[in-house]
């Protein structure tokens, strides 16, 4: 069977059109030769589905996660690579999300996007969406897909999509990838960083479940202890992802740390990440860490914010152990934090 690759049209700035009258519409998937003409120098079968309405990424979640899944999966045997061109606002989500649901991934899942629309002079969406499609295609010799991840590649970088987040809203390098080295270099010669990528150790599965019963929520000086018991104590909340300062680090007040007991005692799992760009969090490291510690809640360690809350999502809907919730959290499952 010859390469082929399925692109998968969701919405976003990547392939919005001027309609005439200044006003944005988005374009025809199927027409995407007539905005990329060198689509026709490839010399592989390349197909396209789309969403029956095209959406902001803003207005894109669990359900739009879901129904991405679907299009791959019912696909997954006929393609060599999949492109998803998403908005770019969530894309860190959506592909942090779709990294969880899909187990044994041995297929190139490429996340691409822009930061100006594809009928735009200057447009970003061309050069991605032809590479998003090159690096889908790619396999050895043998037909053996070469990069068997999940990810975001945007302006010469493919990063792995759980590691990745949206820095700049204005220019073309809108991504980051803060704690691992991208997966591939894009210029006049592709550089896969082969040391960097996974190999699938299981049969490829997907997992639609979902759970919404999840908050995340932010220390900050001068937080409201009222307004955070809001959250502590609502009957729904299943798991809490708690941004810290610095390695784990929290204001040693009373209600809060009443608060958190409360939620070890009524089965909430917290997740606890770092507001920093950069680093890890290291439970007891100092004196404002050893009460989460001594509550026993889940270390994301190095894990993005994006990857933490889609990460709780997809472990509370596909387990109802409480250990092996708690196992999971603890684990990289999906290459989403340093072991």
């Amino acid at each position: 069977m010859g390469k082929s690759v399925l692109i998968i049209y969701t919405g976003g700035t990547v392939g919005m059109i001027d309609a005439g009258n200044g006003v944005l519409l988005p374009f025809d998937i199927h027409n995407l030769l007539k905005w990329i003409p060198e689509l026709g120098r490839f010399e592989f079968k390349i197909d396209s589905l789309a969403f029956e309405s095209p959406l902001d990424s803003s207005n894109v979640g669990p359900k739009e996660w879901q129904q991405i899944g679907h299009m791959i999966a019912d696909n997954y045997a006929k393609y060599t690579g999949f492109v998803v061109l998403h908005g770019s606002d969530t894309m860190s989500y959506t592909a942090s999300a779709l990294s969880f649901m899909f187990d044994g991934l041995s297929k190139p899942v490429i996340f691409t996007g822009s930061q100006l629309p594809i009928g735009a002079l200057r447009t970003d969406a061309k050069e991605n969406i032809l590479t998003a499609i090159e690096l889908a295609a790619m396999t050895d010799k043998e037909g053996k897909a070469l990069i068997p991840e999940l990810g975001i590649y945007f302006e010469n970088h493919l990063f792995r999509g759980n590691r990745t987040i949206k820095a700049n809203s204005e220019n073309f390098d809108a991504f980051l990838s803060p704690n691992f080295t991208a997966l591939a270099e894009v210029g006049v010669h592709f550089k896969l960083n082969e040391a960097q990528l996974r190999k699938p150790s299981a049969a490829f599965s997907f997992k639609s479940g979902l759970s919404a019963d999840v908050a995340l929520l932010k220390v900050f000086p001068g937080f409201s202890a009222k307004v955070f018991q809001s959250v502590f104590d609502n009957q729904y909340l299943k798991g809490l992802v708690l941004e810290t300062y610095g390695t784990g680090n929290i204001p040693q007040d009373k209600h809060l740390i009443a608060g958190l007991q409360r939620l070890s005692e009524r089965g909430v799992h917290v997740m606890v990440v770092t507001q920093c760009v950069m680093g890890s969090v290291e439970l007891g490291r100092y004196a404002t860490s050893t009460d989460l510690k001594a509550l026993d809640v889940c270390s994301g360690r190095d894990i993005t914010s994006e990857a933490a809350v889609t990460k709780m999502m997809h472990v509370l809907a596909n387990n109802s152990s409480s250990e092996t919730i708690k196992s999971q959290l603890r684990t990289s499952l999906r290459g989403e934090m340093t072991v």
